[in-house]
């Protein structure tokens, strides 16, 4: 029969549960055994064997000598609304009502109305800032958006690292620039941006360039150096990778590729070297999966097109030769036009309903 402990239940049932622990126990079963296969306790057996009609308790018939009237509980909720103490907690608000002389209830008090009544959130300039997502960027082409971030390379000393800089262009995936030193500061980003932005011929306003939110990425001199060079920095929310995921991604490439040393760099001029032969294989000849299985440097430059294109003809003559081996069509080998940084939502969405 099984009825839950606790479970209000009408007085047929309570004697019909009574009667087969009855039988259980007449037939030499446990009075407890027989309680548990049921459902109940021992006491509610005897209680409900007892008192049939049901349980005839009751609770206190007056309220607590300390409950809050409802005129206390709105003085409460008016006195933490009011411009005065609109800012403060109530563990502020009590102190400040006795210096005045003045006792309307306790802390605990304060804070179990304004709870119930939810009004314990943060309100005016308390209030924290939203940590709204940063702005979708487009890169339509190369040099339009970087992504740039620093990463640690273990050293022979245990505790000292040195610190890896790299900036990527995420259209092509192209590593633009990297330097690798002993500290993390604003002068070598700085130093290495402006190298870049010289070697690529960086128009003026014509780059957004995104990172995290690191001393180095939002020191004074990086932030002038982008100022001076036109370069329209962005940055990512505090403590939220996702933000910056080519970064990311490029790090991760860069650490669990089987050249990458089991033991720890020597000296710096070992991790530059190093580093120098990785973005060379990574530029020249990995085959990025994100650009259609090009390297960075050929969607870079704009060799890509006739690439994907010569693919795609290779392709086409192999179904003409042997038609019995395609169902469909061949696979596609077109350019990625244009790539995103922080994608909005709707943008997601919007290619889910084109691509179904």
């Amino acid at each position: 029969m099984g009825q839950g402990r606790g479970r209000r239940i009408d007085l047929e049932s309570r004697l019909e549960t009574v009667e087969l622990v009855n039988r259980a126990s007449e037939s030499g079963c446990g009075v407890v055994a027989a309680c548990k296969a049921v459902g109940i306790s021992r006491r509610t057996y005897e209680r409900w064997r007892d008192k049939p009609c049901g349980d005839q308790r009751r609770g206190p018939l007056s309220s607590p000598a300390n409950k809050l009237s409802p005129e206390e509980r709105e003085t409460i909720i008016r006195i933490a609304n009011s411009a005065e103490y609109c800012d403060k907690s109530p563990s502020q608000i009590v102190p400040l009502l006795a210096d005045k002389g003045r006792f309307v209830a306790s802390e605990s008090s304060f804070y179990r109305v304004l709870k119930q009544s939810e009004l314990m959130a943060h309100r005016g300039r308390s209030k924290p800032p939203a940590n709204t997502k940063p702005d979708e960027l487009l890169a339509a082409g190369p040099n339009q958006v970087y992504s740039w971030d620093i990463t640690y390379l273990r050293s022979a000393v245990t505790g000292i690292f040195f610190y890896l800089y790299i900036f990527m262009d995420i259209y092509s995936r192209k590593i633009v620039g990297f330097s690798v030193h002993e500290e993390q500061t604003s002068e070598h980003a700085a130093n290495l941006v402006d190298n870049i932005c010289l070697e690529e011929q960086i128009e003026k306003n014509t780059l957004v360039v995104h990172s995290d939110n690191g001393s180095p990425m939002k020191g004074a001199t990086m932030l002038a150096t982008l100022q001076r060079l036109g370069v329209i920095p962005s940055f990512s929310r505090p403590s939220v990778s996702n933000d910056n995921p080519h970064s990311e991604s490029l790090f991760k490439t860069l650490k669990y590729c089987p050249q990458y040393p089991s033991k720890p760099f020597e000296s710096l001029v070992s991790a530059h070297s190093w580093v120098e032969k990785f973005v060379r294989w990574y530029n020249e000849e990995h085959l990025h999966s994100k650009i259609n299985f090009v390297t960075p440097s050929s969607r870079h430059s704009g060799k890509d097109r006739a690439i994907l294109a010569k693919r795609h003809s290779v392709y086409v003559q192999a179904r003409c030769q042997r038609p019995e081996r395609w169902s469909g069509n061949t696979r596609n080998w077109s350019m990625v036009n244009k790539v995103f940084l922080n994608p909005l939502q709707r943008k997601k969405q919007s290619d889910k309903k084109e691509a179904a």
